[in-house]
């Protein structure tokens, strides 16, 4: 191929070593030469296109003439023109009557690069940061194997749009699954499969503001993503403060809300479970001003040294609008929740959630299905609870040797603990300088309220840590502050 050399000599700029952009670009152009005759055409003019767009082939580039890289290709000159003649008009390529072919000097668009947006802490030595389960304990080959099963026996039909509320079968393993784990009265007609807690808290904030709901309570401290994913909807979520026993009911009532969000099984960040009493005053409040609770039941299953908590739901499923997922207790990524709401709200919510996306992926539905029938979720509960007992004990005992005198709460349950640091450690300020200069990723209870702490309360999350790093990151944290 040494017919068009002259042109690729004369293109402006030089690659290294002095090969010519046009050169470096010719590997570009080859697939068009084999590809059949019919895409021939398109094959080349997407290949010229690429080339321009990529940096290749730079502004100001002269390209061979039409029948120098006819020859060159092995293909017909007119496909060579009419390819020249699109990307002209197109603006990528530009030309002079006897000036020849040019790069045009519009197309400014870099390669596309995919970032990966996902939360992380990076660098650190140590990430106590709460939230996240212990990813490699995910049951891949269990999960596999119901995989292969459902692709196997899934008939046709289930392929298609699915019933916005969630495959029938999910539905009914759900309600099984939360009347008997978690004391949830589930009727799998009210059960709506939602891609996370995200989901089933936007579907009922957008239900909310429609009736005419324009704030939500919030716990304080609490989950910042609850106000952040009603805000989306149009809600604005008003703080309301703890005392022992769960949300205090007197600002409760102050505030005039008619819908609030709670998580009280195992409240985040605190730890504390709601007690009997407090309840019940919950769900006075609400039918006192026809209002809702809704109840994150996040991390509900795990509960170590007695059994779990019952959720709130169970009390009066038609004032409590009950959620919870995967996300903990296999991973987040699945993106597999589910959602059950009172009968006043179900006909909205399913509507919703069929505009929203005409119904979560089919064969997700049924392999989670299937995995629940199988009795491989209970399985996966035990083996988890079991590693994070183990973790939830050296987290505890590593406190004890580094930090003598601190006062841990809210390990009952759930991933994380509160480790509450004696006044020597203070202020929080300055430790956390400190712990994050050493490359400690650690949060305060400040961090997710509206009040200041006086002194250091670290909500520290252990169920993604191994027990070496565990004691490893307390050990570093101490000797960060050192002794004061």
């Amino acid at each position: 191929m040494t017919s068009s050399g002259t042109n690729r000599e004369a293109g402006t700029g030089a690659a290294p070593g002095g090969e010519s952009p046009w050169a470096t670009a010719w590997e570009l152009l080859m697939p068009a030469a084999s590809a059949p005759a019919r895409a021939r055409g398109r094959t080349l003019q997407a290949a010229l296109r690429e080339a321009v767009r990529s940096g290749r082939l730079t502004p100001g580039t002269r390209l061979p003439s039409s029948r120098e890289l006819a020859a060159d290709l092995g293909v017909s000159r007119g496909l060579v023109t009419e390819a020249y003649e699109q990307l002209t008009a197109e603006g990528y390529l530009r030309s002079g009557r006897g000036a020849g072919t040019w790069v045009g000097g519009a197309v400014r668009a870099a390669r596309p690069h995919a970032r990966d947006l996902a939360p992380r802490s990076p660098g650190a030595r140590a990430d106590f940061l709460p939230g996240t389960p212990d990813l490699s304990l995910f049951p891949r080959a269990a999960w596999g194997a119901a995989q292969r099963g459902v692709l196997a026996d899934l008939p046709h039909h289930a392929l298609g749009y699915p019933d916005p509320r969630g495959l029938p079968q999910l539905r009914t393993a759900l309600a099984e699954l939360l009347a008997r784990r978690r004391g949830v009265v589930a009727d799998p007609e009210r059960v709506v499969v939602v891609s996370g807690v995200a989901q089933a808290t936007t579907l009922l904030g957008f239900v909310l503001h429609a009736r005419g709901l324009r704030a939500v309570g919030a716990e304080d401290p609490g989950s910042p993503e609850h106000g952040t994913l009603y805000a989306s909807a149009g809600l604005r979520a008003v703080p309301l403060p703890l005392d022992g026993e769960g949300l205090a009911t007197g600002p409760l009532y102050e505030s005039g809300v008619r819908a609030v969000v709670t998580t009280p099984a195992h409240q985040f960040p605190t730890g504390i479970a709601y007690s009997a009493r407090r309840r019940a005053e919950l769900l006075d409040w609400a039918r006192a001003v026809d209002g809702l609770v809704v109840e994150d039941d996040y991390d509900g299953d795990f509960r170590y040294d007695r059994a779990p908590v019952g959720a709130l739901q169970g009390l009066d499923p038609e004032r409590v609008a009950y959620t919870g997922s995967v996300s903990k207790s296999l991973a987040p990524g699945l993106r597999l929740g589910w959602l059950l709401v009172p009968a006043s709200l179900a006909e909205e919510v399913v509507e919703r959630k069929r505009t929203m996306d005409l119904g979560h992926p089919a064969i997700d539905q049924a392999l989670l299905a299937r995995f629940l029938e199988r009795g491989d979720y209970d399985r996966q509960l035990r083996r988890c609870q079991r590693a994070y007992r183990e973790r939830r004990d050296t987290l505890v005992s590593a406190l004890d040797e580094h930090f003598p005198g601190t006062r841990v709460s809210g390990i009952a349950a759930g991933l994380h603990a509160i480790a509450e640091l004696p006044d020597r450690y203070g202020p929080p300020a300055s430790f956390l300088r400190e712990v994050a200069a050493a490359g400690v990723a650690v949060r305060t209870v400040a961090d997710y309220g509206t009040a200041a702490d006086d002194g250091v309360r670290l909500v520290l999350g252990y169920a993604h840590l191994a027990p070496a790093r565990i004691r490893e990151g307390v050990r570093v944290m101490a000797e960060a502050v050192g002794v004061r």
